[in-house]
């Protein structure tokens, strides 16, 4: 299998399977000098693991991450500090229960990769889908702690839930603090209380809903991207389509701006002292490709759970009919943990892009 790697000068790549002794993964470029700690690292993934809440998957991962490599302290550093040598983490898995999944090991589940993975290489870890289940996000959060140290503390990068299933947000009561107060990444807290109800009968009905969140980063400066074929929006859009059933990314207006006209949709621009201060933000701190100084934000659309207790029509591999409900402990909403994943993607996109703009022009 190829194509495990993504970035250009902050490189990453991931490997390992869902039920594997491990998960891993090698992030290449990251600058020389950075202070860096496994418990700077550990914060993140401890935002994104399972079984938090009731709402997400029960399988319990503590998620520790270790460092390997390209950190080295002795006495005349404060502290572990990156040697600009590939940095190298490890997850262990502790709580895999293959046992889960012997049922349907020759019957494809609907939705999953179980179906394509078997057409493309002939051979697939049923377990919890092997390569292609969202447990190999957790390291792509680690590598995106390594990407924020890069970034520095001027960048920052939050992402919320802004819909569950049908209920969406007020956009009139968003709060960032919110995302922290509750167990779905809401920056509303009025929405939040009604998700709670609706997540619940979702869950004891044995199906799934999809979700759609907003990421956003402040403090990009402009500059960052290059025009037609590594444009910044480009690739943050490839990122976050890279997440597990993500399957629509929208920049800025995105879609919306379909229904603007030229006068609404153009961010009109005024001299604010020596800078100059947007009026409105709909192509989402992206123009041409190159960030803007305005915040970058994008939103994205997580389909529902494929992994659901009710019966679904699918075939085996011999090509027989039959039917299917897949055990096992699984995500009501998988798109409440992409939030922390979404942060991680834009932080090593931002990070490459930070560094591939230093190389341009110094």
């Amino acid at each position: 299998m190829s194509h495990n790697s993504f970035g250009h000068l902050f490189r990453v790549t991931t490997w390992g399977e869902s039920h594997g002794p491990a998960i891993g993964c090698v992030v290449d470029g990251c600058p020389p000098g950075l202070k860096v700690t496994e418990a700077d690292l550990q914060h993140w993934l401890d935002r994104r693991k399972p079984g938090t809440s009731r709402f997400v998957t029960q399988r319990r991962e503590d998620d520790i991450v270790k460092i390997l490599s390209g950190v080295f302290e002795d006495d005349r550093t404060d502290g572990p500090r990156t040697t600009g040598t590939p940095i190298s983490l490890v997850i262990e898995n502790t709580d895999q229960r293959s046992k889960d999944y012997s049922e349907i090991r020759d019957s494809y589940r609907p939705g999953h990769a179980d179906y394509a993975y078997d057409k493309k290489y002939g051979i697939r870890d049923y377990r919890g889908g092997g390569r292609s289940s969202a447990r190999e996000t957790a390291m792509r959060v680690a590598a995106g702690g390594v990407a924020r140290l890069a970034l520095g503390p001027q960048v920052t990068i939050r992402c919320a839930v802004v819909q569950i299933g049908p209920n969406k947000i007020n956009r009139d009561n968003w709060d960032w603090d919110q995302c922290e107060q509750n167990p779905f990444w809401c920056p509303d807290a009025e929405a939040a209380a009604q998700w709670e109800d609706y997540l619940d009968g979702v869950r004891k009905s044995g199906s799934s809903c999809g979700a759609i969140l907003e990421v956003v980063a402040e403090g990009v400066p402009p500059g960052w991207g290059a025009p037609v074929y590594a444009k910044l929006d480009t690739e943050v859009a490839a990122a976050l389509m890279s997440i597990n059933a993500v399957k629509g990314v929208e920049i800025g207006a995105g879609f919306a701006s379909a229904e603007l006209t030229g006068e609404t949709n153009a961010d009109e621009m005024r001299k604010k002292g020596n800078d100059v201060e947007f009026l409105s933000n709909n192509n989402g701190g992206v123009l041409g490709g190159i960030s803007t100084g305005q915040p970058v934000v994008a939103r994205f659309a997580v389909k529902p759970t494929s992994s659901i207790l009710t019966e679904r029509k699918t075939v085996t591999k011999d090509g027989e009919d039959t039917d299917i409900r897949t055990k096992g402990r699984h995500d009501p909403c998988v798109g409440i943990r992409a939030a922390p994943v979404a942060e991680a993607m834009l932080a090593c996109v931002l990070a490459d892009h930070k560094l591939r703009h230093r190389g341009q022009v110094g």
